[in-house]
Parts: C-alpha cells; structure tokens; sequence
C-alpha cells in the first residue's frame, strides 16, 4: 500500500507549504513575447471610474472576465443569429457565434503577438446590443425609433457595458478599459473623419465620448481590428454550415455558385472517397474558415511589414485598416456573403418567422410606448418621468435587452395571444 502513503504525504507538504501573495509580475522588457505593435495592458488609458489595479488579472482579462458574467451575455443565448428562436440544438445562437469569434480572433491574435484578452473581449462584446429576432429584429426596432433617433446595435452595445448593466455598487455599467470600450465602439473603424463632428455619432457613443474620450477619428488597435474580421469569417461560414443543415439551400448548389467552396468539397472528396455529407460539410468549413484565416494573417503581415510601426499609436494613425483580407479573399469572401443573402438571409422560407419577429417588435414598442405602466417597475419608473424621447430610449432598452422567448412571452402576457 505505498502509493496511497505517497498521496497522504504529498497532501501534507501541500497543506506545510506556505506560499507568497499572489501578484501580477511586471513585464521584463527582454522575455516579453508581444510585438512592438501590440496594445499593451500596462500602458493603458485606464477607467472612466477609477479602480484598484487586480492583484492576478490584466485589465483585458479584467474586461473579458466582467463580459462573460454580464446578464448580457447570457442572454445572448436565446438571441437569434440567422434561425428565429431555434427549437433544436443544431444552429447557433447569438452566443455560440460570440464564442466562435473570440477564437478564431484570439487564434489570430496568438499568431501576431498581439493581446490575447483585448482582443478576446471585444470579440465576445461585439453582439451585446442585439435585439431580439437577429437583423430583422434589429430593422424593426430601428424603425420605430426613427423619430428618437434611431437604433444601432453597436450603440446599443456601448450602451449595454457603460450604462444597463447594474453589477457593481460604484458605478452603472461594467467600467471597461479605454481600449476595450476602443475596440467596441471601433473595431469597423473610425467613426468621424479627422475634421468630421459628433453629430454624425449616433447618441450614446457622443454622450459617452464627452466623458471619456475614445479618438473616434482614429482607427482602433490591431486586436479590435481582428475581432472584426473573425467576425466576418464565423458568420459567413458558420451561417453556411446552418443553411445547409437545414436545407435551406443544397451542397450542390452553393459550390455552384461559389466557385471557391466548391473546389474546396471537391478537395475533400478526393482526400476521403465515399465520405458521408455530415463530415464532408463539417470538413469542409473547416478547410474554408482555416484558409481565410491564413490569408488574413498573410495580408496582415504585410501590411505590417510596410508601415513598420513602432507602437499601437502606428496602427491608429495608419489611416487604414492593418487587418484585411487579401483582394483574391476579399472577393471569395464577397461571393460568399452574396449567396447567403440571397438563399439563408431572405429564403421564403425564414420570411414568415422574420415577419413575425418584427411584428412582436412593433407590437411591443408601441404598447410601451402607449402604456409605460406595462413595462416592469424598474423600467416603468425609469420611463415615467422622462420626455417623450427619453421615454422611447427607455422603451428601446428594454426591447433590446429582451431574448427571442421573452419578447414573445410579453406579447401573450399584454394581449393573451401570440402573433402570427
């Protein structure tokens, strides 16, 4: 019996041994691994609210960390992507999508030497402001606020992390670091021109840069700059994987019509004759999502290698994207994009549960709007008081915020009957 004699002393130095406080080690400039390039977390711009340094955690991994414990973030789990409340397991929802970002963009990342963290939690930050019933969701809502101002999910988003969420005593909001709240606000790049004013901005985003303000006119840092085009990549390729689960379009007619994801199945036909079409889709998106990847990596390199930038200050100025796909790429990605618009995002067959998203949209800003007192407490006594178009803002929160199921259970609990 020596072996649980091993283990009983092993526990014994464990619990003997007394070990230092755990600290956050400083970057020792020979063995730091990240590019000059890189947003590094000791230099950054720090917190509209100020707060304590974390004794084991970076500020992005601070960032990610609140992110992922947001009641936002879980939500995200019954929020369309492409299919309306989906009753299966299959297909995504807005939080597997945010999950197949963030890895492929810290895959990326991990690459470049760029920060991991930062560009992880925009990554999982970008879909916060979505509101129920996926882009037609989003039209709808847009549509009603109209004479308020309008509805942008990214604005919503900022929204979401600077104001909605109410965790923490000190403060509204999860107080994100500067360049997390950069990268949120500007991962598709610069919002005004060098000489351009806030008005273009849509509200939360001026109010917010009053108060803290986050260089609209320049570009964001090479780890939002990524999160965006991993955006691009799981979308277009993941929604490809739906539909043809689904069978709102057939194999067959995709690699048709997109000449490069058909020599891709071809490929994998040859490399694994006879193979079943569940694997071959699977292989497939694989091989499809790896090539993207790389070439991203490549024409970033490259671009890299050109402007030779000293610091993150490089990147912003540069006055264009360092992240991008190749013009080869680009055009694939096009293509791609083209043909799932065309047969996913406006198939007859997804019309009628998109009409009835917007339908339980419309239905519900207007009865709010009509009749704050519907509206739970919190959200009663927060529109109740407020001018018309403050009141709408309210209203829209409150919209935004609610999951696929949730809206449609408002609808039968204000008129007792679903929409159809």
């Amino acid at each position: 019996m020596l072996f649980p004699k091993i283990i009983g002393l092993l526990r014994i130095r464990a619990f003997a041994c007394t070990c230092p406080p755990i600290m956050v080690i400083p970057v020792d400039p020979e063995h730091d691994f990240r590019a000059p390039f890189a947003t590094k977390w000791e230099d950054s711009r720090g917190r509209l609210h100020p707060e304590d340094d974390s004794a084991t955690r970076t500020p992005y991994q601070r960032d990610r960390d609140r992110i992922i414990h947001s009641a936002a973030f879980r939500r995200l789990m019954h929020k369309t992507q492409v299919f309306v409340a989906p009753e299966t397991d299959h297909f995504r929802t807005r939080l597997t999508h945010s999950l197949e970002v963030s890895q492929i963009a810290r895959s990326m990342a991990r690459t470049l030497r760029v920060d991991e963290d930062l560009t992880e939690a925009v990554a999982l930050s970008h879909d916060l402001g979505h509101p129920p019933f996926g882009h037609s969701g989003e039209d709808a809502l847009d549509e009603m606020m109209q004479p308020y101002g309008g509805f942008d999910h990214n604005d919503q988003a900022l929204r979401v992390v600077v104001l909605l969420e109410t965790r923490y005593p000190e403060f509204d909001g999860l107080n994100l670091s500067w360049e997390t709240l950069e990268g949120l606000v500007k991962h598709n790049g610069p919002l005004i021109s060098v000489d351009g004013g806030p008005e273009t901005l849509p509200p939360t985003i001026k109010s917010y840069n009053t108060l803290h303000d986050l260089d609209l006119s320049a570009y964001a840092g090479l780890e939002a700059q990524l999160a965006a085009l991993a955006d691009d990549i799981a979308y277009n390729h993941h929604d490809m994987d739906d539909g043809l689960r689904s069978g709102l379009f057939t194999l067959e007619q995709v690699s048709e019509t997109v000449p490069h994801v058909g020599a891709t199945f071809d490929a994998v036909r040859a490399d694994h004759p006879g193979i079943e079409q569940q694997r071959l889709i699977g292989e497939g998106v694989r091989r499809l999502i790896g090539d993207m990847v790389g070439d991203v990596v490549a024409e970033t390199q490259a671009r890299l290698q050109k402007l030779c930038p000293a610091s993150v200050r490089d990147i912003r100025l540069a006055g264009k994207p360092m992240v991008a796909f190749s013009n080869d790429m680009r055009e694939r990605e096009k293509a791609l994009k083209a043909f799932l618009f065309e047969n996913m995002y406006r198939n007859p067959a997804v019309n009628p549960e998109r009409d009835r998203g917007q339908s339980v949209v419309r239905t519900l800003f207007r009865a709010f709007m009509a009749d704050p007192g519907k509206m739970p407490e919190q959200w009663h006594a927060a529109a109740q008081t407020q001018e018309e178009i403050d009141r709408a803002r309210v209203v829209a929160d409150y919209i935004a915020g609610m999951t696929d199921r949730y809206a449609r259970r408002e609808v039968r609990r204000l008129f007792g009957e679903e929409i159809v």
